[in-house]
């Protein structure tokens, strides 16, 4: 059963109509650990490889809340859906490492309980709608496996265009890895025309 997230934790940074993404803290860790520990999850990120707790506990978790003092308004958020205060997964929204200030990095991951909901879709809208309006964001841009068809259906219906298609080490074999990655993404102006 997923952790339930009490209330006076619920530092929201957005609200959508279905979820709540809010700062991760430290008692997060169960969250982190049960959906990195998901295969399926983790398919097209780690080859099926589960997030060590210790990972959890001394690296990603530090690192998630060291943005919110490195980077105010980006970084890493917990989704929660609203019907069922359950953590769902998270978003992130922060500079990709070498990218300019003004550019942000869009990713997601969400539990199998919740795909097929939409959630990802509406989550990144939000966010994108939140860094072009409010940040000063000029492009947003996405990544994921040629072969993962879903995340990339998540990217277009969020408004990103494909760009290219692109070659890079990863630390495990993924099936499908041959074929490379793609990087989809979102200019300022292009987001003002759709408005």
């Amino acid at each position: 059963m997923p952790a339930m997230i009490p209330s006076q934790l619920m530092d929201v940074f957005l609200e959508t109509e279905h979820l709540l993404l809010r700062r991760f803290t430290s008692e997060d860790v169960d969250n982190l650990v049960e959906l990195d520990s998901d295969p399926e999850v983790t398919h097209y990120i780690t080859g099926d490889h589960a997030t060590p707790r210790d990972d959890v506990v001394e690296d990603l978790l530090p690192t998630y809340l060291d943005y919110y003092r490195r980077y105010p308004g980006f970084g890493f958020w917990a989704v929660v859906e609203k019907s069922t205060s359950e953590f769902i997964g998270w978003f992130h929204f922060r500079p990709g490492e070498g990218d300019p200030g003004d550019e942000a990095e869009l990713g997601y991951r969400v539990r199998r309980s919740a795909w097929g909901k939409g959630y990802a879709t509406e989550g990144s809208k939000a966010l994108i709608h939140k860094g072009f309006a409010e940040f000063g964001v000029r492009r947003v841009r996405a990544e994921t496996m040629v072969v993962n068809s879903a995340s990339r259906r998540v990217m277009e219906k969020a408004g990103l265009h494909y760009v290219r298609t692109f070659h890079q080490d990863w630390p495990y074999s993924i099936p499908g890895d041959e074929h490379g990655n793609v990087e989809y993404a979102l200019t300022r102006d292009e987001w003002k025309v759709r408005e």
